[in-house]
This record gives C-alpha cells, structure tokens and sequence, in this order.
C-alpha cells in the first residue's frame, strides 16, 4: 500500500523528511567536533550577532524555546558559551568562550566544502527556488 497522492507530496511531510534527513548528515558530520549542527548555528550566531538577547538568537535560526534552552545548556556545560546579563528587562545574551570560538573556527573553515559537497546534484536555480519557496511559507 502507498501513501495518497495529497500526502506523498505535502510540502510539510516532505519538508519535516528533508529537514530529518539533513539533520541526521550533519550531525554525523559533526560528531568529531562534539556538537549538532544545530549547536553551530547556534554558535555561529553567538559569533556574528553578538550582543543579540537570546531569544532573538532562536528566532534567527528557528530554534523553539526548549530547543534553545536545552542547546545552550549543552553549550555551556561544555564551556562553549556563557550567559551574561546585559540588557534591559533581565534580558540575556550569551558569549562565546576562548573554547567555544576555537571550536568553531575548523568548523567554519570545513562548512565550504561540505555544503558543496551536499549541494554538488542540486543547481543554483534549484537552490534559488528552493530557498525562496521555504523563506516565504517560513514568513509570518
């Protein structure tokens, strides 16, 4: 038995597939630098938006509440990040340590390559679509 033709090509299911399948390769991926691809974004995103309070930090790269909290947890239980108070309102930002930013210098370096290494069957014009397509049915 097959799935119906309406469901085999939902945008959700197959976006919620392809969301699964990516995660799951670069997770793998980044199994030797001990963290999730998720963790580097959020990483990534301590680096270049700094003194961004932190839920503004989950909004950039669509993380839910507990999925931030529990990230930054790991993070700083690892000495990656630190939270700091800073804003008005009780509102926090978070830092990365010496560690944390030694850790995600090779990962960047690496990111190049291993993007097109995933993207290397896919065209820019496929790519462009594809994006245009998520960021709009991501827009509120």
């Amino acid at each position: 038995m097959t799935l119906p033709k309406a469901l085999a090509d939902c945008l959700i299911m197959n976006t919620v597939a392809t969301s699964r399948a990516l995660l799951k390769r670069w997770d793998a991926r980044l199994k030797p630098y001990g963290v999730t691809v998720q963790q580097f974004f959020l990483l990534a995103a301590i680096r270049y938006l700094p003194g961004q309070p932190v839920m503004g930090l989950a909004e950039r790269i669509a993380l839910d509440r507990t999925s931030l909290t529990r990230n930054l947890d790991l993070l700083a239980k690892k000495g990656l990040v630190r939270r700091v108070a800073g804003l008005p309102g009780n509102q926090r930002v978070c830092e990365l340590t010496a560690e944390g930013n030694s850790l995600l210098d090779p990962i960047l370096e690496e990111w190049p390559g291993a993007y097109a290494s995933v993207m290397k069957d896919i065209t820019d014009e496929e790519a462009a679509i594809y994006l245009s397509v998520a960021r709009r049915l991501a827009a509120p």
